[in-house]
């Protein structure tokens, strides 16, 4: 071949290019993003750290809440584990004496408001069952406590508490045995208990009775508890992966100096935000497995739990830690879109474009909306969550994005004042996002807070019901069925002669029958036959004139066939016949003379009827199978009144019941609900305070330099701690206004939900006055490093 034919040889066609991959420019930008955020000097990391740290706080929280129904389950597991092993439905099969049984009663009582519960216990044979937590029963005139009980009985100042049990401490009961570590139970060996003085025979334990289902308005109430305690948290982790945007966007200029285009600055700035949102995942983690060693010794509301308990639901902790890191990121990319970052500079000091309300507005209607097209729910009827939780999510998130536009729209219109004043505006004026980020936390916590008062409100009557007591008349019902005979006239002196007892209301019941006999399927006319002094007499009947030695039958109110079957029994100038359990029998003459009167309801908000005699017409000691009944009144300015009234009942019979009167009874699933809702307010207003600090530190951080300028050319100090006050300030007053008419609405839609109406609509003070605090005390923790922040050498530069 020639070198011609070699030149007319076609060349071979170019292979095309390779088609550039979309995915390696997303890592390469992401990479650099984190190399920024890792090595960028102390500046990059103190923005990171700050970021760090205030979503390691919502992530902490978050942790928390995961763990929560672990914690519940392990509380419940544990108080099921001790409860009485049910095998029969039959009293009889139930209550068999054998080698293993063992008898007990409760003997629950109450010191300086604080509830201690246990049991006195007396095994049947050698080898009794035990419940969870302890090695061995506890021999006559010994008890097992749990540690806080054992720490209370051995303060010194608890003489009073000591003196109710004493019993020789040999043990404690292991965690396996108590619901929560700071709770108060005992068990303690008795030799004197049997079922006649009111003993319960147990067989095993481990057998729960089942758990009732939630009432529907109590689905409604734990689903907004939930919604707004957890909106805050979310709000918070957004606003901290903004921190330090400012330094951000001008590093991100001077890449666009060296020709990185728009799309690479906004990954860039992902990769920053990611690498922070993750180190804010292990720092939330940290604090939450460091923290979690302590909480046993941390009470609110007086709930606490063991540290194994908190033990977060791995597929909650696996959203958790995606939803982060996808949660920076997106924001980060959201936050980009409003900023024009060039070469020469960020378009930022401009005139911002003006904020649209429209949408703004769309979210929160949207929410209320849908809540009202899920209509009313009737009492009884299941609840859908989805909606609600919806409904209030998109309420409060629309609270949230409101606020910007209100502090924007409101500022813009301030004109002069002070020059502190003037100071603070114009900062406003020229940048509000900032202050408005830091305030929206609070603003949603608010405003969900309102909202399900005002629902606890209206519920109020349905889980709290008038018990008919009266505790201004007495202040403690006690009864026993150990004591009769000189026993029951001791007791009722015994309770007479405690210190702070004014009145006792104190009388020898005993139940009598018509003489005579009758069929299997016949009923022996019955009725009770009290006795107890004038005073007494007088506090269960309305009698008028009355001496030692009367007699009375009593008929109860507006109901006349109760007061004829009654006078079948109670038939003046006949006998009546006592009868015990041992088959003793006694028979009474009821006086001719007897008057009759009308009973009234006692302090305890019953009425009483039947034959009552005065001590002088028939000697209360010698009435078979006769029980004590006492109502106490007692000097509420005496101090530790009530606990010398519990001691003296515990001395008299350690099972004995004495309640505590009050004239509202709540609801137990209900208190729990609502104090499940304290202590969750209470860790998010906490976690708040502690963002809300971190959020402000980082706004005086990033003007360090200015501030320290102004300094420089003479400005007092005085000025600009009053600049940041009323800077702070008049976003806090706009977004608690935002939360006070956010709430309100929630919080009517859903008692119309519901079916409720309205009961409070000033509910709103001590929580806008309680986030109106949490701000001034931010703002005053925040001072000492504003004033270091105020030094010349704030003017110097790396």
């Amino acid at each position: 071949m020639t070198l011609l034919d070699e030149k007319r040889t076609p060349a071979p066609a170019p292979a095309p290019p390779a088609r550039p991959s979309r995915t390696a420019p997303w890592l390469r930008d992401l990479a650099l993003g984190v190399r920024f955020a890792a090595a960028g000097g102390r500046e990059g990391w103190t923005r990171t750290l700050l970021t760090a740290i205030g979503v390691g706080l919502g992530v902490t929280l978050l942790f928390l809440a995961a763990s929560v129904p672990h914690a519940l389950d392990a509380r419940s597991a544990r108080e099921d584990a001790r409860s009485e092993t049910k095998i029969s439905e039959n009293p009889d099969a139930q209550g068999k004496k054998s080698d293993t049984s063992v008898l007990r009663v409760a003997a629950d009582t109450e010191f300086h408001d604080r509830s201690i519960s246990g049991y006195l216990m007396r095994a049947d044979g050698a080898h009794p069952v035990l419940p969870p937590g302890i090695d061995a029963l506890p021999a006559a005139g010994e008890m097992v406590v749990s540690p806080a009980l054992k720490k209370l009985l051995d303060d010194p100042d608890n003489a009073l508490l000591k003196e109710r049990y004493p019993y020789k401490i040999t043990g404690t009961i292991a965690d396996d045995g108590l619901r929560s570590p700071n709770e108060l139970w005992f068990y303690a060996g008795s030799d004197t208990l049997t079922t006649a003085s009111g003993g319960h025979r147990v067989t095993g334990y481990g057998d729960p009775a089942p758990t009732p289902p939630l009432a529907p308005l109590l689905v409604v109430l734990v689903i907004m508890v939930c919604v707004v305690l957890l909106a805050p948290v979310a709000i918070f982790i957004a606003t901290a992966v903004r921190f330090g945007g400012d330094r951000r966007d001008r590093r991100l200029a001077a890449l666009r100096l060296v020709g990185t285009d728009i799309r690479s600055t906004r990954r860039i700035a992902a990769g920053e935000a990611l690498f922070g949102s993750v180190l804010g995942l292990l720092i939330g983690l940290a604090l939450f497995l460091v923290g979690r060693q302590f909480v046993g010794y941390i009470e609110v509301w007086d709930v606490s739990a063991f540290p194994a308990d908190l033990a977060p639901d791995p597929r909650l902790c696996l959203l958790i830690a995606v939803a982060v890191p996808l949660t920076a990121v997106l924001v980060t990319l959201s936050a980009m879109r409003s900023v024009v970052i060039e070469p020469l500079g960020v378009v930022r000091n401009g005139r911002a474009r003006k904020r649209r309300l429209w949408w703004r507005l769309a979210l929160p209607l949207a929410g209320l909306g849908l809540l009202a097209l899920n209509g009313q729910s009737g009492e009884y009827e299941v609840v859908n969550p989805y909606p609600i939780t919806i409904g209030a999510i998109l309420v409060l998130l629309g609270l949230a994005l409101l606020l910007p536009w209100l502090v924007e729209a409101c500022v813009n219109r301030l004109r002069g004042g002070p020059v502190p004043w003037q100071l603070a505006t114009r900062r406003l004026q020229l940048s509000s996002g900032t202050a408005s980020r830091a305030v929206s936390g609070v603003t949603v916590a608010v405003a969900g807070a309102v909202a399900v008062q005002m629902l606890f409100a209206s519920m109020n009557a349905d889980f709290n019901r008038l018990t008919g007591q009266d505790p201004s008349r007495a202040q403690f019902y006690a009864a026993s069925g150990q004591v009769s005979g000189n026993a029951a006239v001791d007791t009722i002196k015994a309770f007479r002669a405690t210190k702070g007892v004014t009145q006792v209301i104190g009388m020898v019941e005993a139940y009598v029958t018509k003489p005579g006999k009758y069929a299997e399927d016949d009923i022996q006319p019955t009725t009770s036959l009290n006795v107890g002094d004038c005073a007494t007499l007088r506090e269960v009947a309305r009698i008028g004139s009355c001496q030692d030695g009367d007699t009375f039958v009593v008929h109860p109110r507006n109901d006349k066939d109760m007061a004829g079957w009654m006078d079948k029994t109670a038939r003046k100038g006949k006998e009546v016949e006592f009868e015990s359990g041992s088959g003793r029998k006694l028979r009474w003459t009821l006086p001719a003379d007897a008057k009759t009167v009308v009973s009234r309801k006692d302090p305890v908000g019953e009425d009483r009827w039947g034959i009552m005699v005065t001590p002088g017409a028939i000697d209360a000691t010698t009435l078979p199978g006769a029980i004590t009944a006492s109502q106490i009144r007692i000097d509420e300015s005496v101090p530790d009144a009530a606990e010398y009234v519990r001691n003296t009942a515990a001395r008299i019979d350690p099972g004995m019941r004495l309640v505590t009167l009050t004239s509202v009874s709540r609801d137990r699933q209900y208190a729990s609900v609502q104090t499940g809702l304290q202590v969750g307010a209470t860790i998010t207003l906490l976690l708040i305070a502690a963002s809300m600090l971190v959020s402000q530190l980082e706004q005086l951080r990033e003007r360090k330099r200015l501030l320290s300028v102004l300094v420089a050319f003479g400005t007092r100090r005085a000025t600009l701690a009053w600049s940041v006050l009323w800077q702070t300030a008049l976003p806090v007053v706009i977004g608690l206004a935002v939360a006070v008419a956010g709430g309100l609405s929630l919080g009517a839609a859903l008692c119309w939900m519901v079916g409720k109406s309205v009961d409070d609509w000033l509910v709103f003070l001590p929580l806008a006055g309680a986030g109106g605090a949490l701000i001034l005390l931010v703002t005053l923790l925040s001072l000492p490093p504003l004033w270091r922040m105020m030094r010349p050498d704030g003017l110097r530069s790396e």
